[in-house]
C-alpha cells in the first residue's frame, strides 16, 4: 500500500493500493502481453493498466523475458518511469505478465459523492527480488502490511483508508494466504464481489454499507438516489418513515430474541387511514405512539382501520386488543390466525376474524391523477416459525412484511411442536413464488432493518437452512446413539455457545424433519 499525496483531490493522505486510469495505450498493447485463455479483452486491458501503473508509481515490473525469467532490477533501472511504458518493454524483449493478474473485486463509488469512479481491484503476486520505490509525486511511503495490522492501525487512527479499501482488507483478512486469494480469483474470471455502497447516518455520522450488510436494503428503499438523509439509529420514541405510505415504530423490547425490538408497521396515509401490522407487546407507551401516528388530513390521531398480527408470539400480538380499545372512532378489527393447539400458553391468540390465504385488505383514498389511491395488503399463509404465522404483501410497492419468518441479521427459531421445519421451508418456497408473481423487491421484517433484493434473500435463507440441516444429519450419523445435546455442539459449532439453548429448539425441528424423511 502507499500513501496518497496530501495535495490529491481525492482521498488526500489516505493509504491505498497503487493504481490509476486505463488509457488508450493499454487497450492497444494486447499483442505485447500474455493472457489466460479465459481472460476477456476488458480484463486483459485492465491487467495491462495495472502493470503500467504499478511500474510508474512504485517501480514494480510484472513482465517476463522470452525465456520466462521475471524482469529484475537491471531491467527496471533501464526503463524511464515517466516515458511511454509498453514501447520500452518491447525494446528490451519483455512481455507483460497480464496472465498473472486477476480481478479481485469491482467497486462503483457511492451515489452521494461528487466524484464517482468505476474501479476494478486487481491482484497479482509480487515478483521475487523486486522492491517498491514510490514516485514521490502521486504516491509516498510504500509499505507491505498484513490486512489485520492495516485494519488495526486504521481503527487506532494512524492509518487513514477509504471505505472500499477497508472492506477489501476485511475480506482479504478472512483468506488464509496469497495462494488462496489467487486461486479463488483464478477459479472464476468474474470479481469475487461487486459493490456500489450506500450511505446513511448513525449517531449523526455518515456510515457506508455494502449490499450484503443489514442496513443496505433500507437505504436503497428510503434513499434510492443515494441521499445522505436516513438515520439508521434504533429509537422507540417516534415512527420512522420508510415510504410515503409506510412507517415503522420499534417497540422498546430489545433483547437476544427480539434484536433492537419488535417492528410495528403502519401502512396507509392520512387520506386512506391505516392498517397496523404487529402491534407488539402490551406496552402502553408504544401503543399510544402507534395511535398518535395514525393521523388523518386534519391531524386527528387513531385512524386505524385494521390491526393484523403475523403470529401469536408474546412480542407480536398482546398489544392488539389494547390498541383496538384506543381506537374508539374507527373500531378496527384484530385480524390474523388463531394460535394452534401446540402453541405455548403465552402465545394464545384469537383474532376477531381469521384471514384467508390470498385475501386482500384494501385501503382507499381520494383520487389522484384520475384514479383512487389504494394500498393493498395480500395475505400469504406461512406456517413454520409458528403454526399460525402469516405474511403480507404491500402489492403496489413490492414490500413483503415477513413477521418472524425472515429476519434481518439472524435466522428465526423454529420451535416444535408449534414450529415445524418442513412447513417453514415450504413457506419460504411460497414467498419465493410470491416474489416472482408480485415483483416483491423488499422485505420488512419484524426485527431489523428492511432487507433488499427479496428473491435473493429468500434463496440464501433456504440454502442456509438446508446447509444447517446437512450439518445436523452429519452429527446424527457420526453419533447414531447420541442425543440432541450430543449433536448440538457439532451442528452449531459456528454459533456462540451462549446461543446454543436457543439453537437447540431449531435443532429439534431439524431432527424431527429428518426422522420423518428416514
Amino acid at each position: 500500500m502507499t500513501r496518497r499525496s496530501m495535495a490529491a483531490s481525492f482521498a488526500p493522505g489516505a493509504y491505498v493500493f497503487p493504481g490509476g486510469v486505463v488509457d488508450e495505450a493499454d487497450a492497444q498493447a494486447h499483442a505485447h502481453a500474455r493472457r489466460r485463455a479465459t481472460q476477456s479483452d476488458a480484463h486483459l486491458t485492465q491487467a495491462i493498466a495495472a502493470i503500467r501503473e504499478s511500474f510508474e508509481e512504485l517501480g514494480i515490473l510484472l513482465a517476463r523475458h522470452a525465456d520466462g525469467r521475471m524482469a529484475d532490477d537491471h531491467d527496471i533501472s533501464a526503463l524511464d518511469r515517466t516515458a511511454a511504458f509498453v514501447p520500452q518493454c518491447v525494446a528490451r524483449g519483455l512481455t507483460l505478465a497480464a496472465d498473472e493478474v486477476f480481478v479481485l473485486a469491482h467497486w462503483t463509488t457511492d451515489r452521494d459523492l461528487p466524484r464517482r469512479f468505476d474501479v476494478p481491484f486487481l491482484v497479482a503476486r509480487m515478483p521475487d527480488g523486486q522492491h517498491p520505490v514510490a514516485d514521490e509525486a502521486e504516491q509516498f511511503e510504500p509499505v507491505w502490511i498484513r490486512p489485520a495490522l492495516a485494519l488495526a492501525r486504521h481503527h487506532a487512527g494512524d492509518f487513514e483508508m477509504i471505505f472500499p479499501t477497508i472492506r477489501t482488507l476485511e475480506r482479504l483478512h478472512r483468506m488464509a494466504s496469497v495462494d488462496a486469494v489467487l486461486q479463488a480469483c483464478a477459479d472464476n474470471e468474474l470479481p469475487l464481489w461487486t459493490s456500489c455502497p450506500r450511505g446513511g447516518l448513525l449517531g449523526g455520522e455518515v456510515v457506508r454499507y455494502m449490499e450484503h450488510e443489514p442496513p443496505f436494503g433500507e437505504l436503497e428503499l428510503v434513499c434510492p438516489d443515494g441521499q445522505l438523509s436516513h438515520a439508521l439509529d434504533w429509537q422507540h420514541e417516534r415512527p420512522v418513515p420508510l415510504l410515503n405510505n409506510l412507517q415503522r415504530l420499534t417497540a422498546a423490547n430489545p433483547g437476544t430474541m427480539t434484536g433492537p425490538g419488535t417492528n410495528s408497521y403502519l401502512v396507509g396515509d392520512p387520506d386512506t387511514g391505516y392498517v397496523v401490522i404487529d402491534p407488539g407487546p402490551n406496552d402502553p407507551a408504544h401503543l399510544q405512539r402507534l395511535w398518535q401516528a395514525a393521523v388523518n388530513r386534519t391531524g386527528a390521531p387513531g385512524q386505524i382501520h385494521a390491526i393484523v398480527c403475523t403470529h401469536s408470539h408474546p412480542d407480536h400480538s398482546p398489544g392488539a386488543k389494547p390498541l383496538q380499545a384506543l381506537c374508539t372512532e374507527t373500531e378496527p378489527a384484530v385480524l390474523g390466525l388463531p394460535s394452534g393447539p401446540n402453541a405455548r400458553a403465552a402465545s394464545h391468540f384469537v383474532p376477531d376474524r381469521p384471514l384467508d390465504d390470498g385475501e386482500e385488505l384494501v385501503l382507499t383514498g381520494r383520487e389522484r391523477n384520475g384514479a383512487p389511491v389504494t394500498h393493498t395488503l395480500r395475505v400469504v399463509h406461512t406456517p413454520g416459525h409458528a403454526a399460525n404465522h402469516l405474511c403480507l404483501v404491500l402489492v403496489e410497492d413490492g414490500v413483503l412484511f415477513s413477521g418472524d419468518h425472515i429476519l434481518n441479521g439472524s435466522t428465526t427459531v423454529v420451535d416444535p411442536p408449534d414450529g415445524d421445519m418442513t412447513a417453514y421451508l415450504d413457506s419460504l418456497d411460497a414467498l419465493s413464488q410470491a416474489c416472482d408473481e408480485r415483483a416483491i423487491a423488499y422485505i420488512a421484517p419484524a426485527h431489523g432493518h428492511v432487507i433488499g433484493n427479496a428473491p435473493q434473500a429468500i434463496g440464501q435463507l433456504k440454502a442456509h437452512r438446508l446447509k444447517r440441516e446437512a450439518k445436523v444429519l452429519a452429527a446424527m450419523q457420526a453419533q447414531p446413539n447420541g442425543t440432541v445435546d450430543d449433536w448440538l455442539p457439532h451442528a452449531y459449532d459456528d454459533v456462540p455457545p451462549a446461543l446454543w439453548p436457543v439453537a437447540k429448539r431449531s435443532l429439534l425441528a431439524h431432527v424431527a424433519r429428518l426422522q420423518r424423511q428416514a
